[in-house]
This record gives structure tokens, sequence and C-alpha cells, in this order.
């Protein structure tokens, strides 16, 4: 046998890429907005509901002290890993205003955008084995974040007819000798359902008696709704609100990106209990290191600043979500509960499948998503992406015309 062939053929034998990495599917919401954008560029006159992202521009005031930010030397080295110490006193100031969790500056990492915060924040927790229960409806990238930390994902689903929203019952009926993680979402994406205080109460009594762990999504909750479109807004109660005891075993994860209109500034946060957070920054220091700095000034600006602009953000995606419910619950075998919060809509369309639509037939809400983006130019995520076939999600976080325009042809193709 020559040198090294024992080595060659060995090495022929062995995966050329990571296993754990290639088993990760692509973000379906981005694949289907990249489809979406990709048509729009031939030509074509797509309407997409498939990006979670507001449509405004970021407010002037956060822009502006961006700009003197980045002419600001100081902004132009490394800074602490874990934070700008201004930013991080910032959003503990947050999390006690809107979260009802009084938190030091030291129990609080800011990162790469929310969704790094809920990837440091399962790395932290799991260790080979774990299981997380994970409501459904859930947002794409939380099972793909629980399998990278080795973790084992349980879905617990709730669909329309519970108003998405999981029950105690059903956790408990999931729950076992493995579980470790409840991921708790409220306002959810995709599915825009919150829980009610004394729903969150229930549920956090519950993981509390279980000694289980709470990941605790906080990203949308200052975009929640009410029967009055005038009423003040509020925020959605938080799980620490309701169960202060629990904050010993609760990591909150949240950012400026959908409150402030700042998806492409990523910056996020993680708020836990010392040990945690510790355990995380020292994650970050060798996967990371410290969030663009000017980015960070313009987050401080974010949670300091007037929240005028806020208000009325939240007020257009009000009027919107009223008319987008509207107008869904108008085509025959479509059911749109209205959702409360965030900036979607998750109508149930299996009364749409299994029937001929100008000569093709959808049997999953897969095939239905292909058929509307075909004959109607309406990009939707299918309900697959999240959880079980038989929905869609819609974002009315666009504009008003086009945002009818989208509905309009999907009433004209199911009418």
């Amino acid at each position: 046998m020559e040198p090294g062939t024992a080595y060659a053929r060995t090495v022929a034998q062995t995966p050329r890429l990571s296993t754990k990495i290639s088993s990760i599917a692509e973000s379906a919401t981005l694949k289907v907005d990249a489809k979406a954008k990709a048509l729009q560029a031939s030509g074509r006159p797509v309407i997409s509901y498939a990006a979670g992202e507001p449509d405004f521009a970021t407010p002037a005031h956060i822009v502006e002290a961006a700009e003197r930010a980045v002419v600001d030397p100081k902004n132009h080295r490394y800074t602490p890993a874990a934070g700008l110490p201004e930013l991080r006193e910032a959003i503990a100031d947050k999390t006690a205003r809107d979260s009802g969790h009084a938190a030091t500056p030291g129990q609080v990492i800011v990162t790469n955008g929310g969704k790094q915060a809920v990837y440091q924040s399962f790395q932290v927790l799991l260790n080979p084995g774990d299981e997380v229960l994970l409501p459904a409806p859930y947002w794409t990238t939380y099972p793909e974040a629980i399998r990278l930390a080795d973790g084992v994902p349980v879905e617990v689903f709730a669909g329309a007819e519970q108003g998405y929203l999981v029950t105690v019952e059903q956790l408990e009926a999931a729950r076992t000798d493995r579980t470790k993680v409840l991921l708790f979402v409220s306002p959810s994406n995709p599915t825009g359902a919150v829980y009610s205080p004394e729903q969150v109460r229930a549920i956090g009594e519950w993981a509390l008696a279980h000694g289980i762990w709470v990941i605790s999504d906080e990203i949308y909750q200052n975009l929640t709704y009410t029967e009055d479109p005038e009423a003040a807004p509020t925020s959605a109660t938080g799980i620490l609100q309701a169960v202060p005891e629990l904050a010993e075993q609760t990591i909150l994860v949240n950012g400026v990106a959908k409150t402030y209109a700042m998806t492409g500034w990523r910056v996020g946060w993680m708020v836990g209990p010392s040990d945690a957070i510790k355990a995380a920054a020292n994650l970050q220091s060798h996967l990371s290191s410290n969030v663009n700095n000017v980015a960070q000034r313009a987050a401080i600006a974010a949670l300091t600043g007037p929240q005028d602009a806020v208000e009325q953000m939240r007020r257009a995606f009000d009027r919107r979500r009223r008319l987008i419910v509207e107008e869904l619950n108008r085509i025959p075998g479509v059911v749109t509960p209205v959702p409360e919060g965030a900036f979607y809509v998750y109508p149930d369309v299996s009364g749409l499948l299994g029937r001929d639509w100008n000569g093709t037939t959808a049997h999953t809400s897969l095939e239905l998503a292909d058929l509307v983006l075909d004959q109607a130019e309406v990009a939707a995520v299918p309900g697959e992406a999240f959880g079980p076939s038989g929905y869609l999600r819609l974002s009315y976080a666009l504009g008003d015309e086009p945002l009818l325009e989208g509905i309009q042809r999907l009433q004209r193709l199911f009418g």
C-alpha cells in the first residue's frame, strides 16, 4: 500500500462539510422574500408580504445620532464585547419600563440583532439532548437555533381555533424529564397572537414550579393593539412582569429592529441572570466581539429619545391590520383570526386546498404559496415554514396601496 493511501481513503470517507451545519434549512422567510425581489427585478409586478420588517425609514433623530457617531474617533475602535455601557444602561431602563423587570446593566449583553440573542441563549442553556418546548406556529429560526445547540425542539401546536395560543395543559402534556427550556413569544411571529396577563401568569407559574428555563422573545412587545385605535399604547405583558420569581431562570431577548424600523442596524440584546449573561459574553467575545459602535450609538438614541415616531408607526400598522383581516376574510375558505400584536396575519387557508384554481390544485400551503405567486403575483410564506401545513403568513408592514392591491388579487383568484 502506498504511503498515505489509508489516510486518503479515511479522508474520502469523511463528510466534506459539518453534518450539523449541512442539516440547517435556509430561512424560509428570507428565501421567499429573495425570490419575490428577484421577480420584481425581472420586471414582474410582484407584491410581497414575505419580509418581516417595517416599510418606514428609521426615525430622523436616530439617524442623526449615527451621523454624529460615525465621525467620532472613539467609535472607530474596539469596545467591550458585551456592549457600550451607556447602551446596556438604556436597555436595563427599557426592560424595567416595558417588561416590568429591574435588571442591572451587568445583566445585559448587546448582540448583533435579536437573532444572535436567540442563538446565544440556546447555546448558553442547552446540553446535548435537552428538550425545548416550542409553541407552534413558531418563527422559522427557532428550531434551527435549538438544533445548533444540540437541543431537541418539541413542538406544541395551537391552531386558529385557539387563537394560536398554547395552554398550560398542552405544555404539561409535552413535558418530559428532558425538558429544560420553554420558548415563550408574545406577541408572536408568525401569528400576531398575544397572551393575556392571566395566560402569561399561568404559564410562568407552571415553568417556575417545574424548574424550567424560559427564553422570552420580546422583540414585538411594543407593537400591540386594542379594539380602540385611539387607545394609548401598552406593552404586551412580560413573563417576568407576571411572575417576578422566575427571574433566575429566564432570559429575555429583544432589539430595536421592529419597534424603531431598524432591521438593518443589527442591534439586539439578552437580559438574564448574571451567570447566563457572563457565559454569553464569553461566547460572544470569541464569536463576534462588539456590535458596530455607530449602530450602538443609534440604539441609545432610539431607546432614550422621543417616541413619537414609534407611535405613528404603530397606528399605521393598526390601520393596516384592520384592513387586511377584513379583506382576507372576504375570501371564501379563508379564516383569519384578528392579531393583537406584531405586524403579521396568519390565515387558515385549508379551505382553499384540494380545489382546482385555473387548472392547478394545491394540496399543501407550500403548493398554495407557489400557486398565488405564479397566478396572482403575490408572495406569502407557507405554513410549513412555521409548523403544520394549511396556513400562510402575510406581513402587513408594507404600504397601504400595495397591501390592498395584493389582497384584491387574491380575492379575484379565489373569488
